[in-house]
């Protein structure tokens, strides 16, 4: 490498340092590393990340890809089924059950995902940490030492590598810094969880690998770590002291097979810009501004967060995604995918805040993993057509555990409504017709063929609601849950409505007819109960009786019926109160109030989540962080669906898609007087965009992306339109408007009190 081109990418790293010390007011600042993995500087693309944090007087960077599991199968779907469960339920032989499908997941160490490795550098001698900055717009950390020392990392957002640069070293210190690989203990002496109040699971050596090995030169290590099943996966670290004050490297990680190993070691133009560009289109999706610093600012880093662990070809998101707990024990609740709750609700703010590409990475895992799916149906359930499991592996593989909800009648419907908004929010018809279309129609299918019409009312064999009553044999009901049952009335709602897009009229009526033998939820006078005759009557984290309010949409409280049956179930709620609840609680919460226009008690939920439930670092950590104010649960487990939960409960204040109709600023506090937002994303591919200022609604526009009926209800009443030809809007009355717009037309509401 010639001097010339030497100094330019040396220049091209410093030019970044230096701009990544601008502070900006969402970006994480300290004046200290993280002492713990859990609180450290996240990073990452959607396979690979790193956190960055502190241990032992090392820089540590610990550093992980998602698709790195251990899919040995721990439970044995040849010994029960679906109706083995049913007679076990029947006659009261459920320990029999137990046995089978939750003693494996509790016991054995595996199926898993697994952490890969860390890099550390040793910096006792660089003197104190004077600020350690995340910069999100550009996805890059730097740490400055007191002794001048800048350390500065960053995980390309296209690349399957991250990079690091070590610059300003003194003389003195320059030719001993060299980064340390650092391997997982899986053959240490001890198999116990770590003591860390985060619900580890059993230490790495219970997964009985041999320990793999590094090999090291003057310039690169290589970690070699078989796994299970033949296979194994590989960390390489490369760097160069490109001067005498100046270290620059990169690290990969390759998943059975060798790591690349032809990585250019320092940036090039072309390599910084592509990192660069990338964000900055992730940043130009949408914005809000809040007047609220603090919501706003975590909202940011939510989405932050769902920048780096959602990419095209990436695996969906798990629990903890790319930052898998780095402290010798297996990761909470094994890193697992958790589609009782954890997937679904991690990705909620990415279809309002239009970012389409990172939601269909949820899409595009769920149609990868159907084949297996279908087979485990044909299975355990003895039908065609599919169901999800609630917890499974990275190829779609039921893990069991507490089988109400790891073996579900109903997470592919769940499942199946990410797939309906995907088309609903993009209008995409090769997806609806590619995808959508077969995949709800598949699960309805299923759900149809293990449902019996007794009476003319459809009813589910065994029906539960996720961890009402925990484990136990009375979790399960021989009548349906609110929770089952709303999952089965949208199901074949949407299934009618795709077919109906589609021009399949027979088939629609046919998923109509079904809808129609449902019975209706289940009430008392407390509002929506969990099943029929059965109250919630203590505290309880899951909201899932509530699922029609939200995220389903069954009930609208324009209606008059919906809205008191609304107001008594978020009444109820409050006089249960939030002792049982996890931080993710909070967040759903917040999206029930603002679905029921309850401005004030949804802003408090989410303040009760930013301030008590995160780490410093905005990681959600599930348990009450301040003692225990708020919550009985004071453990700190780290998982990402209270994070991205939190930032969809922010979206819903600002713009909400309802039934057939776009709401703007739905639920916005009195004392709000300054808010804005723009592109948000509805139904029918309008982009909305709006602005409050001094305590009035100024202006509302919409693009539509595709072309199609507008409703939009207003948040003013007076008002005049730009941009659009003739008098097309259409006065439905109590403030709900409609037009047509063409592809790629606006329209401008403009407030015309205010303007006067």
């Amino acid at each position: 490498m010639s001097k010339k081109i030497l100094f330019l990418l040396v220049g091209l790293l410093m030019v970044t340092t230096t701009f990544s010390q601008v502070v900006g007011p969402h970006d994480l600042s300290f004046n200290h590393l993280a002492s713990r993995w859990d609180e450290a500087m996240p990073l990452g693309n959607g396979l690979l990340g790193v956190l960055v944090w502190g241990k032992q007087g090392n820089l540590r960077m610990s550093l992980d890809r998602a698709d790195l599991w251990d899919e040995r199968q721990a439970l044995d779907l040849g010994k029960f089924n679906f109706h083995t469960v049913e007679e076990k339920v029947k006659t009261n032989q459920y320990a029999d059950v137990q046995q089978l499908g939750d003693v494996p997941y509790e016991t054995l160490p595996f199926p898993t995902k697994l952490p890969a490795a860390a890099l550390e550098v040793d910096v006792r001698s660089w003197g104190k940490v004077v600020s350690n900055t995340l910069d999100i717009t550009t996805a890059i950390n730097t740490v400055r030492f007191t002794n001048g020392v800048v350390f500065t990392t960053y995980v390309h957002a296209t690349q399957p590598f991250g990079r690091f640069l070590i610059t300003h070293l003194p003389d003195s210190i320059a030719a001993g810094v060299v980064p340390a690989l650092r391997m997982q203990p899986y053959a240490s002496n001890s198999d116990v969880p770590v003591a860390d109040n985060s619900q580890a699971g059993q230490g790495l050596a219970s997964l009985g690998y041999q320990q793999g090995h590094v090999v090291t030169t003057d310039s690169s290590s290589l970690y070699h770590q078989p796994i299970s099943d033949g296979h194994f996966y590989e960390v390489l670290v490369k760097w160069k002291h490109l001067d005498a004050h100046t270290v620059a490297g990169y690290w990969t990680i390759s998943n059975n097979m060798a790591a690349a190993s032809n990585i250019p070691l320092a940036d090039t133009a072309s390599d910084r810009n592509a990192h660069v560009v990338w964000w900055k289109k992730f940043w130009a999706q949408s914005s809000i501004s809040l007047p609220d610093s603090m919501l706003e600012k975590q909202y940011y880093l939510e989405q932050y967060k769902l920048g780096c662990v959602a990419r095209a070809g990436a695996p969906a998101i798990t629990l903890q995604a790319i930052w898998t707990a780095d402290n010798g024990s297996l990761p909470p609740w094994k890193g697992d995918f958790h589609n009782d709750l954890n997937t679904q609700l991690s990705y909620w703010p990415a279809y309002t805040g239009n970012h389409l590409p990172e939601a269909a990475t949820f899409t595009d895992w769920l149609w990868k993993i159907k084949p297996n799916n279908e087979k485990y149906t044909r299975q355990y359930f003895g039908v065609k057509g599919f169901n999800v499991p609630g917890v499974v592996t990275l190829s779609g593989v039921p893990m069991g555990g507490w089988i109400q909800y790891s073996l579900s009648p109903t997470m592919g419907a769940w499942c199946a409504q990410y797939f309906y908004w995907q088309w609903r929010y993009s209008m995409d018809s090769a997806f609806l017709q590619n995808k959508a279309y077969p995949y709800i129609q598949g699960v309805a299918q299923y759900l149809e063929s293990i449902t019996r019409v007794e009476q003319g009312v459809r009813k589910l064999p065994l029906s539960s609601s996720p961890e009402y009553r925990d484990n136990d044999v009375k979790a399960w009901f021989t009548e349906w849950t609110n929770f089952d049952l709303s999952l089965a009335r949208y199901l074949f709602t949407i299934a009618g409505s795709v077919c109906e897009s589609m021009g399949k009229t027979t088939e629609s009526q046919h998923w109509q007819k079904v809808l129609a033998s449902l019975p209706a939820l289940a009430q008392t006078v407390n509002g929506l109960s969990v099943a029929v005759g059965v109250d919630q009557t203590t505290s309880h984290r899951h909201m899932s009786p509530y699922m029609a309010i939200y995220p389903l949409g069954l009930l609208d409280v324009n209606k008059e019926e919906d809205k008191v049956t609304i107001n008594k179930t978020l009444q109820h709620l409050s006089n249960l109160g939030t002792r049982e609840w996890c931080g993710y609680s909070f967040s759903w919460m917040a999206c029930l109030y603002a679905r029921a226009y309850k401005a004030d008690s949804a802003v408090k939920q989410l303040q009760i989540f930013a301030t008590h439930f995160c780490a410093p670092n905005s990681f959600h950590l599930n348990g009450d962080q301040q003692g225990g104010e708020y919550s009985n649960f004071t453990y700190r487990p780290f998982t990402l669906e209270g994070n991205f939960a939190f930032a969809q409960g922010v979206q819903e204040l600002l713009l909400q898609s309802r039934q057939g109709y776009l709401q703007v600023f739905p639920a916005i506090p009195s004392h709000w007087r300054d808010v804005s937002f723009t592109h948000l994303r509805g139904e029918g591919a309008f982009l909305v965009s709006a602005r409050k200022t001094a305590g009035v609604v100024r202006s509302v526009a919409v693009i539509a992306q595709k072309g199609g009926k507008l409703r939009l209800q207003l948040p003013f009443v007076q008002w005049r339109v730009k941009q659009i030809t003739g008098n097309r809007v259409q006065d439905e009355g109590n403030g709900m408007y409609s037009l047509y717009l063409h592809k790629g037309e606006t329209v401008i509401f403009e407030n015309e009190a205010a303007i006067n």
